[in-house]
Order: structure tokens, then sequence, then C-alpha cells
């Protein structure tokens, strides 16, 4: 399956984080806690590379508690700060505030010797379409601040939102690379939605999506759709079973794949197969 998504107003936020950058303090980046790798932006690992980060791996309700626990200690090795949160829920965030003062404490000392004291701290908030930036802004702001929906690509400006505790945080748009050259990376993205299902083939993700289940969270994916499976199972004979199980037969006998597809992605999405991670630390 070959991914390709570029919207043009995603290069325009490329350039706009690089001149806001000198703006602030900290960065927060969202990635998504089932693929913390897959959701990184490497653009945005280049550009923000000098300024203090705090990793925030959002949606961490839906993964799999051992494996976030594997990348929790990842970030520890590589001596990154990173905080597992919600931001429908708003768990962990006010933990936040305090962790960036910690990541700051020097810059403030700094400004405390030069007689400036309760300057804001200046946040810039990043992370790709579909992350949960903007439900993790209106939780941690307590408003509607930004723009939300359940499609990639929602934000389309800036904004500066002014926060209790002295802090002022920028949001920008989510932005995606122009072309994925790791093709497990671009199914993760899809399979969580961070890619908008018009531009895919349902069907195929999910043929991709189930192997994947089929292998690491097989006990999950079995118990859901009431069936069994073989180790080799291919991914159309999964969905082929789980159609029959749920009754979505066309007239003709003929298996309606689409609908099934769907279902599948979308209980995924929800959680309802349970609580799956999509990667592990490389190496």
């Amino acid at each position: 399956m070959q991914i390709n998504w570029f919207p043009g107003h995603m290069a325009k936020t490329r350039k706009l984080i690089s001149e806001n950058l000198k703006l602030v303090d900290i960065v927060y980046e969202l990635v998504d806690a089932r693929i913390p790798e897959s959701s990184k932006n490497p653009e945005i690992e280049k550009i923000t590379r000098n300024k203090p980060k705090l990793t925030l791996l959002n949606k961490c309700d839906l993964a799999d508690d051992k494996a976030t626990q594997i990348w929790l200690s990842h970030y520890e090795k590589m001596g990154r700060c990173a905080l597992l949160i919600n931001s429908i829920t708003g768990y962990n965030l006010n933990k936040i505030p305090k962790i960036t003062k910690e990541l700051l404490k020097e810059k403030i000392e700094r400004d405390r010797q030069r007689g400036i004291v309760n300057r804001p701290i200046k946040i810039m908030v990043v992370g790709i379409p579909n992350v949960g930036k903007s439900s993790f802004i209106n939780k941690f702001t307590g408003g509607k601040s930004a723009q939300t929906g359940d499609r990639p690509g929602v934000t389309k400006g800036k904004q500066w939102i002014r926060l209790k505790e002295g802090f002022e945080l920028l949001d920008t748009p989510g932005i995606l690379w122009p072309k994925f050259e790791d093709k497990e990376a671009a199914l993760r993205l899809a399979y969580t939605g961070a890619i908008k299902d018009e531009i895919l083939d349902v069907v195929e993700l999910s043929f991709h999506l189930l192997e994947y289940l089929n292998k690491e969270y097989k006990e999950e994916l079995c118990a859901r759709y009431k069936i069994e499976t073989t180790d080799s199972a291919k991914g159309v004979e999964i969905l082929e079973l789980i159609c029959k199980k749920r009754g979505f037969i066309l007239p003709g006998a003929e298996i309606d794949y689409d609908r099934g597809a769907k279902i599948v992605l979308d209980e995924f999405r929800a959680c309802k197969i349970g609580k799956i991670t999509l990667e592990l630390p490389k190496g």
C-alpha cells in the first residue's frame, strides 16, 4: 500500500514553527502512545532540537500498559522527559507545570539573577494531525481555546493562549512529512486515523492490521470477534471469518469486506479489541 499525503497548509506550518520557535522557552510534543515513534515527525525533531522538550504520550488509555512502560524506560535511557497523558480525561495534565519549571529551572534562575521575575513561560505545542493536540490544549487551558474535530488537520492557524501559573501557550497546526519512507510507520499512522480514511484502501489496510493483531494480540482479536485463527492466517482470511461471524454478507452470498474492514478499524481505534500498542523501541 503506497501512502502519500502532504496538504499545502502543512508546508506553511513547518515554516511557521521555525519562525516562532525563538519566541518560546519549551516545546511540548504530543505523540500517540500506541505509536510513539511513528507519530513523531522527523521535521519537528530537526526544527526544535535546540529547545527544551517535553514529550507527551497522549491516548495512553488506548495503549498496552506493558509496552508503555517499555517506552518510558526507553525515553529515560535517552535522557528525555516523557509523560503519559489523556487529553480527554485530563489524566496527568496537572503534573505538566511542575515538570516544565523543572526543565527550565536554569533559565528561570538566570532570569532571576538578572532581576527578571514572573516572566511568562512561553510554550509551543506541536504534533502530527489527529494526535489529540487541540483536545489537549482545551483541557490544559480549561476552555475551548482551540478548535477540535475528529478529522486530521482541523487546526489551521496560529494562536497564543494565556494560561494560569504564568504560562503562555503557542498553538500550531499539526504537520506531517511529505512522504512516508518507512512503509510500516505509514501503516501505523493509517491504523490510528492520523491519515484520512477517504484516501486509503480501508480493506487492504484492515488486512495489514489484522495480521499484526493475529501475531501480537491474538487472544484479544479472537475473543472480540469470537473466531479462531491459525498463526499463519492471512488478513483476508481473518476478515472473512469476522464478516461471516458478524453477518456481513451481500446478496449472492458475497462477503461484505468493506463493511467488515470499517468495523475492524473503528473498533481498534475505539479500544474495543483491547489496549494495543503497534510498535516498540528499536534496538
